[in-house]
């Protein structure tokens, strides 16, 4: 028979138990949580961390409500996270561009690299460079032909001036020697209808924008801007194998915070992303959406990609002088 200090005993040691085996995201809030999102409702962005907003209130047990701020290159919603208390409660899912590429043309007023902190890349956007389908050229290397033999006829199109679709279209006409004029529009849609209408005869454009537009046909696809191929287009070759090694471009999708935020609770918020990202229906969904998801990274190892990134553009803006 159990005796009844016996029978308390366990009943604490069970509870014990318990709270070692409960997720370490448990311990990050016990308050809704505000995920700011810098597009508008709809988009594939929002979609994606809508995504993500469903998973951590299921893992956390509390509510997490999207709060799209659209507007200024991402500007918006950042100045929002900052200006909230750096207590978890307010966190944002965005493309990493609005560090990496935005600040370069449109001048925040914040700092990229010191007011914003990394939290979780949870998946990757490639950079794909496609065609109008009327064009002669199949492939990369018959595009290069073609565009030699028509100096001054034909542009390229970019989602924005001063972002990766700008800088990959310059660095491309300087290592090939093309002279493709550069076409900007407020965004992928706009551009991707140009293209597909035989307007514009190429564009750079990130793989979630333009992979339904390949899939369905309206659009040749001739390089991944990477150095190795995708899962989702694995028929189609990189730049570096058709001998443009400088053409790798990519943004990641994730978790951001304010800088102010302290390491322990940046480890837990991370480690939540991550939980939710790893989940079946999260991931089939960011592939369904053209995504790759990508492996956790540790902090450190996080923001020095950013900062490399970063970097890198700057160089870029500056050698080809884009103006602001």
């Amino acid at each position: 028979m159990t005796t009844r200090p016996a029978f308390l005993l366990r009943i604490a040691a069970a509870a014990a138990s318990l709270a070692l085996a409960a997720p370490s995201a448990m311990a990050w809030t016990s308050k809704p949580v505000r995920m700011l999102v810098p597009a508008p409702a709809g988009g594939t962005m929002d979609v994606l961390a809508r995504l993500l907003a469903d998973q951590l209130s299921a893992d956390l047990g509390h509510p997490v409500v999207v709060d799209n701020k659209p507007g200024a290159g991402g500007g918006i919603a950042i100045t929002t996270m900052l200006a909230a208390p750096a207590d978890g409660q307010t966190i944002m899912v965005t493309a990493s561009n609005v560090l990496t590429e935005v600040p370069h043309v449109l001048k925040p007023a914040f700092d990229p690299l010191k007011d914003v902190r990394p939290i979780a890349a949870v998946s990757r956007s490639r950079m794909v460079m496609i065609g109008a389908p009327g064009l002669p050229a199949r492939d990369l290397k018959s595009l290069v032909s073609y565009a030699r033999a028509n100096p001054g006829k034909l542009s390229y199109a970019s989602y924005s001036a001063g972002t990766a679709s700008h800088y990959a279209g310059m660095i491309m006409n300087q290592k090939a020697g093309l002279d493709l004029q550069h076409v900007p529009f407020a965004g992928s849609a706009p551009a991707l209808a140009q293209v597909m209408g035989n307007q514009i005869a190429v564009m750079y454009d990130g793989m979630v924008t333009s992979l339904p537009m390949i899939r369905a046909g309206k659009v040749q696809v001739y390089a991944v801007a990477s150095k190795s191929r995708s899962a989702l287009l694995p028929q189609v070759p990189t730049f570096a194998e058709m001998g443009y090694p400088e053409m790798e471009f990519s943004n990641w999708v994730g978790v951001i915070a304010s800088a102010r935020l302290s390491p322990e609770l940046a480890e837990k918020i991370q480690a939540a992303a991550y939980k939710a990202a790893a989940a079946p229906r999260v991931r089939e969904r960011m592939e369904a959406l053209g995504y790759e998801p990508l492996p956790a990274q540790p902090l450190p190892q996080l923001a020095d990609s950013v900062r490399t990134e970063f970097e890198r553009n700057a160089g870029i803006v500056k050698t080809f002088n884009i103006q602001p």
